[in-house]
């Protein structure tokens, strides 16, 4: 089903964070880093939080928020929620740290995303794509059909789509580097050195970051397309602005709405090519951050794309670039399928 390539995507666009797991994922399998490792790893974050906290800098407190969010046991004062709700609070606090606040919400009574922000942003970002498309997902979810189709239309009237993924990494690879990892936290069969703690908390908080759920949208245009014109061209030029937006993801989303819902056989194609293409770099993006985890050159390289700012669809060109690696895949490639080493 065509459905089933966007899921494709998102698993393989999750290779992306699994590459570089939190401290916290390597905590609990615990497997090469052993206990002592472990515990000396939640120390040097919490340490972190604790500078980072009591300062007034919007993306220092996001970064913060970021590092605390999973952390296991926080206290009452460091705690994601705390943290996020004072960021917010941080004089010239923007969309970023709204966009985090999303996550702030209890999954198990239901009330996620956080409804606050979702309104604020919409107030504050009613040109970004990816604002509406969180709202779409909300009212879809509550049966809200005329606001659903709204929020639609002004995601595919929107100036751009940013999920603002490249800035939470910016301010949390800024905040890794603020202590010198201790001795404790280093990989002994790394020569990555304190770069590579550096890589892992800061990529891998930036998955803390929330996501809007794609697949709603995927679903409302495939539903909805085939039986109103209107709906059709909406998603359509949605997919045209997806195309270029800030994440994998989007981009994902954008090619397969393209080859769903366009009439055009030449366009369909073209479609399924960009998509091969843009599997080929995020699983070569993968192996160049698992290779950052012994690698101290390749961990310097990903801090400082990460501090330079931009997108992380920007992150990934770039890196590929450095490495030498083409954005297009060889004529030859497969993209890998679970069951085959996928």
């Amino acid at each position: 089903m065509r459905g089933r390539r966007l899921i494709a995507l998102t698993l393989a666009s999750a290779l992306t964070a699994a590459a570089i797991a939190a401290p916290q994922a390597a905590h609990q399998s615990g497997a090469k880093a052993g206990q002592s490792r472990q515990t000396a790893l939640i120390a040097f974050q919490n340490d972190l939080i604790n500078v980072l906290a009591p300062s007034g800098d919007p993306d220092r407190m996001l970064a913060a928020a970021l590092l605390a969010r999973p952390m296991p046991n926080p206290s009452k004062l460091n705690s994601f929620h705390a943290l996020i709700e004072r960021a917010s609070h941080a004089d010239n606090a923007g969309p970023a740290i709204t966009w985090a606040r999303l996550a702030d919400c209890n999954a198990d009574t239901q009330s996620c995303p956080n409804s606050d922000a979702v309104t604020q942003l919409t107030q504050q970002a009613p040109d970004n794509a990816a604002v509406w498309l969180v709202k779409l997902s909300q009212d879809v979810g509550t049966l809200k059909k005329d606001d659903a189709r709204q929020d639609l239309n002004k995601a595919a009237s929107a100036k751009l789509y940013d999920d603002y993924s490249g800035a939470a990494l910016k301010a949390l690879a800024n905040a890794a580097t603020l202590l010198p990892p201790p001795t404790a936290t280093l990989d002994p069969n790394s020569d990555a050195g304190a770069n590579g703690v550096q890589v892992l908390i800061a990529y891998g908080s930036a998955a803390g970051m929330p996501q809007p759920a794609l697949r709603d949208t995927a679903t409302y245009c495939e539903a909805q397309a085939p039986k109103d014109s209107a709906v059709k061209d909406d998603c359509l030029k949605l997919g045209q602005l997806l195309e270029w937006g800030s994440s994998p993801l989007a981009r994902s989303l954008g090619l397969h709405l393209r080859e769903v819902l366009s009439s055009d056989a030449s366009q369909q194609q073209d479609a399924q090519n960009a998509r091969r293409n843009l599997i080929w770099q995020v699983q070569n993006f993968a192996q160049l951050s698992l290779r950052a985890q012994s690698d101290k050159a390749q961990a310097q390289h990903l801090l400082a794309l990460a501090r330079s700012g931009g997108t992380q669809m920007s992150l990934v060109l770039a890196a590929l670039h450095d490495a030498g690696i083409a954005t297009d895949a060889p004529t030859d490639w497969q993209p890998q399928k679970a069951g085959n080493g996928g």
